[in-house]
């Protein structure tokens, strides 16, 4: 049987290699910390839960759901973004539900790029930014996310034979895996690249509230929106999701915000792949954009006190990483004997100790030489993790 030539870099991915060697450190009678996937541990709020269920007795809810029928969860998307960023968005023409931001991000190249067009990834970088861009038949340009630039692309490098063929620049800060944040300055300066260019910017934003950030700088958004820097939304898109700010990874959530001729031609891709969630699910999602949020920042000071616990039990081993500033990651260096095989440590380690991590090489080729600890465990599971950590390094 012979199958498209787009499946082949479509054979290795950091998450099923990862559960390939977790399913064998099990086997071998290991018990297993599962540091390896950024799936919050954390529930959804009860009000949340209360509107899905309220949902399930309704049978007018039980059908195919179309665009139309979404108005009220895109009208509750752009009251969030409005009141957040201080935006206007027309939920009519600029907003579009989503099965998760992933959704967005692999989907939007069909759109976009024709066959051998470049898109523009950052590296190390979220793997399904590359897999749709693969699908659509486009080539990809890593703009490499070194230390010595606080993990963000230099643009200037990026040679003028790949330009004229770049039709897609993907960015996303708070940055996984790396935990980077990017200032608004950094925005501005790729949102006017990409006009100059005529380059689609796309902003993929689902750690929007995981920041760890100080009440006095900014508390509705200490970290900014890619429409901030491009307010009439002249080529940039952003995607949304409601897995880490509010828990619902497993319901399959998110939304698109940005420019109007975008949004329509991911509205068309969607209509060929998919119909939108069950209607009940888009109630969950409203009841969480509209009400309380209290769950939002009760989420933000878990992480980042797991963020402490883990930090401080690593510098206590005498492994020492930054301090990172957003997301659910901690994005470390390896020492010296692993600095080449970030699979082989991540291997090695679950299979010796049971504590399941993400090597940096499978978020890209400039990941190599770190590893990805997800901070999805009580922060006592978390101690005995790096404890185990320090058994199998010393």
């Amino acid at each position: 049987m012979q199958f498209a030539t787009r499946l082949q870099p479509l054979k290795s991915n950091v998450f099923a290699d990862m559960d390939t060697a977790k399913s064998i450190a099990l086997a071998g009678g290991r018990e297993l910390i599962d540091l390896s996937l950024g799936s919050s541990d954390l529930p959804a709020q009860d009000h949340i839960i209360e509107a899905i269920a309220q949902s399930l007795h309704d049978p007018s809810t039980h059908g195919y759901l179309l665009f139309r029928g979404t108005q009220s969860f895109r009208q509750a998307a752009a009251q969030w973004y409005e009141q957040k960023f201080g935006i206007p968005v027309d939920p009519e023409t600029e907003v579009l539900p989503l099965i998760g931001s992933q959704e967005g991000t692999a989907h939007l190249p069909l759109a976009v790029l024709n066959p051998g067009d470049f898109a523009l990834l950052l590296d190390p970088g979220y793997p399904s930014h590359a897999g749709g861009v693969y699908l659509a038949s486009g080539q990809i340009y890593p703009m490499p996310l070194k230390p010595e630039n606080d993990f963000l692309p230099v643009l200037t490098d990026i040679p003028a034979t790949v330009l004229a063929q770049s039709r897609l620049m993907v960015l996303s800060y708070p940055h996984n895996p790396t935990s980077a944040i990017a200032p608004l300055s950094f925005f501005k300066e790729a949102v006017a690249f990409c006009q100059q260019h005529n380059i689609v910017l796309v902003h993929d934003f689902p750690y929007v509230d995981l920041v760890f950030a100080e009440e006095t700088q900014n508390p509705k958004s200490p970290v900014p929106s890619i429409l901030q820097a491009d307010p009439e939304k002249s080529v940039s898109i952003e995607f949304f999701t409601l897995s880490k700010s509010y828990n619902m990874g497993g319901f399959r959530i998110g939304y698109a915000i940005g420019n109007p001729q975008l949004i329509q031609a991911l509205k068309q891709i969607k209509a060929t792949v998919d119909f939108n969630q069950y209607l009940g699910i888009l109630n969950g999602a409203i009841a969480a954009l509209t009400g309380p949020q209290d769950g939002v920042k009760s989420a933000v000071k878990i992480f980042r006190q797991r963020r402490d616990t883990f930090i401080k039990a690593l510098h206590s081993i005498g492994w020492n990483v930054p301090t990172p500033e957003a997301t659910m990651y901690i994005w470390a260096k390896l020492p010296p004997k692993w600095s080449q095989n970030s699979i082989e440590f991540c291997t090695e380690l679950v299979k010796q100790t049971g504590v399941a991590a993400s090597p940096g090489v499978g978020f890209g080729k400039f990941g190599e030489g770190y590893v990805r600890f997800a901070l999805v465990q009580k922060p006592e599971t978390l101690e005995t993790a790096v404890k185990r950590i320090s058994k199998f390094l010393y």
